[in-house]
């Protein structure tokens, strides 16, 4: 999955500093992804709440810029465009990323208080497994958005051949 998100910041970076900063959240959001895997791969009982809130603020505050600042930046800007098919596209693709982020939602009520945390702290594993799946397809979905209805307006994708 980082890999992947290297290869979306070269791919978009720079295009965009909204885009920027939402993909370098994405890489610090994996950070802290994979940090938490390992540290509950390590020794699950000794996981502590700590490194759960940090991935868990993370990732709540990806999805709300997704939500909030870039999903609707992207159609604004398709719209500007008259870009019809884009708007289409991405309304299908956001009703497949609502499925990830009330996995999200399901995640943070789970681990939220330190009392729900520490009762569900055996299903951790399955969690991420469960959220590394879900963040691998939200992430490509994400990236279609871009492509579809941001880089598809770029200046160098709507260039004339010469």
């Amino acid at each position: 999955m980082l890999e992947d998100c290297k290869n979306a910041l070269e791919r978009w970076g720079g295009v965009h500093t909204l885009i920027d900063r939402w993909l370098d959240q994405r890489r610090q959001l994996l950070i802290s992804f994979i940090e938490l895997k390992e540290a509950c791969d390590a020794e699950l009982e000794a996981v502590s709440k700590a490194p759960i809130d940090t991935f868990s603020e993370k990732l709540m505050d990806y999805i709300s810029a997704g939500h909030f600042e870039i999903y609707p930046q992207l159609s604004e800007e398709a719209r500007a465009f008259s870009d019809e098919g884009a708007l289409v596209i991405a309304e299908k693709l956001l009703e497949r990323l609502e499925m990830s982020t009330e996995m999200v939602l399901e995640f943070d009520t789970d681990f939220g208080s330190t009392l729900s945390c520490e009762q569900n702290i055996a299903r951790l594993p399955a969690w991420i497994d469960r959220l590394a799946r879900g963040l691998t397809e939200r992430f490509a979905l994400e990236d279609q958005l871009i492509a579809r209805l941001h880089a598809a307006h770029s200046p160098q994708h709507t260039k004339a051949p010469a």
